[in-house]
């Protein structure tokens, strides 16, 4: 052996880093498990301020947004109209505020700049270009707001939450042992004979059941939008959660 070679002993293996859940409406980290919203209400909270501010993306003449967040900031990158020129609000997150109460800031600050100029010019399309002056310009490409068209698994989430499966297990190619292990696990913990439920054994076993003949003939539906931002469409002038995959 050559000097300083490496031996097969002395390979470290390195353990992936856990992947790190955090809520797509206010970001906390706590007992989030795989989900993408700590509770319904959290997510409602912030689809309805996205809504409560719709007059803005469309005082912008905007065609695509997006809406996201870090830690220090909250950011909206907007495709309007007639332009490839992607524009990007950038607002400092507020100490012990969550997202949907700083965008409601953001939002009523651009709101306020669109109307004074407004009631200087008389002219929408001048305030519009107020407002967009406040951004930076294509600091993100066309791919930060235009979605792609994703497939998601057609499924029914509540046999995947009976059974204790990850959607990601969806995936597996030994997905039906996967559904079948699950099954004998949760079938035991609630078999009336060993003092379960005799109506959660019953929900298993229609879980069961129903997952396993969807694994042997998956259904995929297509939709556009991202997996980790809340996306506008101005077509239909709706905001959309990030899509489950």
């Amino acid at each position: 052996m050559m000097p300083g070679a490496m031996r097969s002993t002395d390979i470290v293996k390195i353990k992936p880093e856990k992947r790190i859940y955090r809520c797509l409406s206010c970001g906390t980290t706590e007992n989030m498990g795989r989900r993408k919203y700590c509770t319904a209400d959290c997510r409602q909270r912030l689809r309805l301020k996205l809504d409560g501010r719709m007059g803005l993306v469309q005082a912008l003449n905007t065609r695509f947004a997006t809406f996201y967040f870090s830690e220090a900031m909250i950011m909206m990158d907007l495709l309007p109209y007639g332009t490839r020129e992607i524009f990007s609000f950038f607002y400092p997150r507020s100490p012990g505020r969550k997202p949907a109460e700083d965008f409601g800031d953001m939002a009523n600050l651009l709101g306020t700049i669109w109307w004074d100029e407004k009631r200087r010019t008389n002219r929408r399309h001048l305030a519009a270009e107020r407002v967009l002056n406040e951004a930076k310009r294509n600091v993100n490409g066309m791919d930060a707001v235009k979605p792609a068209v994703l497939s998601v698994f057609n499924v029914k989430k509540q046999c995947l939450v009976q059974l204790k499966i990850d959607k990601s297990d969806l995936w597996s190619p030994a997905l039906q042992q996967i559904i079948k292990d699950a099954y004998r696990r949760e079938a035991k913990a609630s078999h009336p004979d060993l003092g379960g439920d005799a109506d959660v054994f019953r929900r298993v076993n229609d879980a069961y059941e129903d997952l396993l003949q969807w694994s042997e003939n998956p259904v995929m539906s297509r939709r556009r939008g991202f997996p980790d931002k809340w996306f506008y469409d101005g077509e239909s002038n709706r905001w959309i959660q990030p899509i489950n995959l």
